[in-house]
């Protein structure tokens, strides 16, 4: 069986035939998260979940094009992008030193007994109150939690307390690490993970969030798919971790390391994405950092060293109603290693939906996952040549994407973002984003605004260059 044989599902399998489907609509949600004040209290109890790291990133700019192309590499059999220069993919050390959540611990999962209680009496339990009209099955509305619970009241009971970091806590996951791709609502099931604060702290949260990630760039490498979740600010800042592609420059010198591109980025436009696709395509590995942590390693604290590691486990990821496969054996070059022909990858499954599949998924996942250190994949030969892998790898993939695009498949592209970014700002309110924020998007529109201008024009060309004409005064002898 050929390794990519999920191609005629693939988004490259369409862009190779002129089928755009323009760039990606990112559902990771972090623009509201400062309107959450925590108190010294909260703060120790979110500590002691282990996010006390990842809280410190809150929002980060997502360059929506570059995600895209990204995700135009990805292929879900391997788990991995195909870039010209080989297989790369975000892995477990990685994801602790970007975002500083824990990667070793007991999988992410809910028992499929404590998904059986009624959502809101399990909100009644942990957050004191019932949603009124704000809850659909079993999930409950961002908005909610936010004008619930996003200031504690000052004298708050320590049980109030735990409420409220709760509610911040369901609210945070929800919005970042398992944004799905309806982030307005988030799963009442999270809030059985945070029962107790202890208990949360020995939960593996890095490695559910690549998981699930992993589950979101895969679905979203489909042709038929225009939306993607998950963390996108690891997969972003990732990309600038390794690839000197559009970079922007260190703002700081701080953990978690997503920090350093936490600054304003440069406005892009909406057909970058070509720009991107075709940096992908001319990717040489003098422009790929493969160790990037050289020079960073200072500012990693030392509870999080031991861990890593853990990013040459070949194992299985967990994450809530999610299992995936981790390979790094694929890519052993990012870890300074000789990368060698890897082995077979199992076929991919279909993704289970019901709970009794689920459970054996996992629990096979967990087996797994409980050797995660015995796992660990060694270098199979210092300084050899790499001529045999590059020659099997470039028999099995799609190396190149881009294609010379016509005006016309450019104007449709810019009309198609037009649309798609109208129905997304619909359900901004400005008033609620930070002033750099609302800048942005006021910017957004008149960039939209001018390419309808040019829409309208390309719409009737011939039509339009006869008025011209006919405007124009005849020349005379």
């Amino acid at each position: 069986m050929p390794v990519l044989y999920e191609q005629d599902k693939h988004v490259s399998s369409a862009i190779m035939t002129g089928q755009e489907r323009g760039v990606l609509r990112c559902q990771e949600r972090t623009s509201l998260l400062h309107h959450w004040k925590l108190t010294k209290e909260q703060i120790e109890l979110v500590d002691k979940a282990g996010f006390g790291w990842f809280r410190l990133i809150g929002s980060i700019s997502l360059n929506n094009s570059l995600i895209s192309a990204l995700v135009e590499r990805w292929r879900r059999e391997t788990n991995t992008f195909h870039f010209p220069c080989g297989e790369m993919t975000i892995t477990l050390d990685e994801v602790s030193l970007l975002l500083g959540l824990p990667i070793d611990g007991k999988p992410v999962v809910t028992s499929v007994k404590e998904r059986e209680e009624d959502p809101s009496q399990v909100c009644q339990r942990l957050l004191g109150k019932m949603p009124q009209g704000e809850l659909s099955g079993n999930r409950v509305t961002a908005r909610w939690l936010k004008e619930g619970f996003a200031e504690c009241p000052k004298g708050a009971s320590k049980e109030e307390v735990e409420f409220h970091t709760r509610a911040y806590l369901i609210y945070l996951v929800g919005s970042t690490v398992f944004a799905t791709t309806d982030p307005s609502k988030i799963s009442v099931d999270y809030l059985m993970l945070f029962e107790d604060f202890e208990k949360a702290g020995e939960y593996a949260w890095g490695a559910a969030a690549l998981a699930f990630l992993y589950r979101q760039i895969g679905n979203a490498s489909q042709r038929s798919q225009s939306i993607i979740g998950g963390c996108l600010t690891l997969l972003q800042c990732w990309s600038y971790f390794h690839l000197n592609i559009d970079r922007p420059k260190r703002t700081t010198r701080q953990f978690p390391l997503a920090l350093l591109w936490k600054g304003r980025q440069q406005s892009r436009s909406k057909n970058d994405l070509f720009k991107y696709r075709k940096a992908l395509d001319d990717l040489d590995p003098s422009n790929v950092t493969w160790c990037p942590l050289e020079g960073d390693l200072d500012i990693v604290p030392e509870s999080l060293k031991d861990n890593l590691l853990l990013g040459r486990s070949r194992t299985k990821l967990i994450a809530p109603k999610v299992v995936e496969w981790h390979l790094p054996d694929r890519c052993m070059k990012q870890f300074g290693l000789c990368q060698v022909i890897p082995g077979e990858v199992p076929h991919r499954k279909n993704e289970k939906t019901h709970d009794e599949d689920l459970l054996e998924d996992i629990n096979t996942a967990d087996e797994e996952w409980m050797r995660r250190r015995e796992n660990i994949v060694e270098s199979v030969g210092g300084n050899a040549d790499e001529t045999e892998y590059m020659q099997w790898f470039n028999s099995i993939t799609v190396p190149k994407l881009h294609r010379d695009t016509s005006l016309e498949a450019d104007i449709m592209n810019v009309q198609a973002a037009i649309l798609q970014f109208d129905e997304v700002a619909s359900t901004l309110a400005l008033e609620d984003l930070h002033p750099e924020e609302r800048e942005a998007v006021e910017e957004a529109v008149m960039c939209m605004s001018n390419a309808l201008r040019v829409g309208d024009w390309y719409e009737a060309p011939t039509t339009n260059k006869r008025k011209r004409r006919e405007e124009q005064p005849e020349c005379s002898e």
